[in-house]
């Protein structure tokens, strides 16, 4: 839970039940792209082997996905999920419109990774940019102290400089991928 120090202010967390339904759409999504990746080409009768199959790569996420949404379901089961009230946390009725908001700035913000940034910029900057801006974008508190604001945004830069050159070494070195 986030929280500004210096007001009072305290970012309400998502219901439990909220975290169940957003775990199932994961999953099912997960699964999704793992059935989806299985029916992608192998190149085998092409003289390819099956690690150069187009669907590893989207297989491996869809894998990863679907297995970090079971984890989260099972952590909203345990949070209260499916008991009455569905985990909502006390004092913080408008939970639903903060998680709607939420949900539209990122996606937003995907789309501006997507169709903006990925085209027109280099790869790591485009990854640079994305997650430094998300983490900028949703540890932004009004009220926040100089000093913790400034710390944040530091954090969050460090941050993205960091994801953008695992991403890029990991996509150019593991998968052998050739990033625009």
């Amino acid at each position: 839970m986030a929280e500004n120090t210096q007001a009072g202010n305290v970012t309400p967390p998502p219901s439990a039940r909220t975290d169940l339904i957003t775990a199932v759409a994961f999953l099912a999504f997960g699964i999704a792209v793992v059935v989806l990746s299985l029916k992608m080409p192998t190149f085998t009768d092409s003289g390819g082997t099956g690690l150069t199959a187009p669907g590893i790569v989207p297989g491996f996420h869809g894998v990863v996905l679907a297995l970090l949404a079971i984890a989260f379901a099972i952590r909203s089961i345990y949070r209260g999920a499916l008991k009455p009230g569905g985990g909502q946390p006390e004092g913080f009725e408008d939970l639903p419109k903060i998680s709607l908001r939420r949900l539209a700035i990122t996606a937003v913000l995907g789309i501006i990774f997507a169709v903006g940034l990925v085209t027109h910029v280099p790869f790591w900057l485009a990854v640079f940019l994305f997650v430094s801006a998300f983490i900028i974008i949703f540890e932004w508190q009004p009220g926040m102290a100089p000093l913790l604001r400034a710390r944040r945004i530091v954090t969050a830069l460090l941050v993205g400089a960091g994801m953008a050159a695992f991403v890029v070494a990991v996509f150019q070195e593991v998968f052998l991928v050739r990033l625009p």
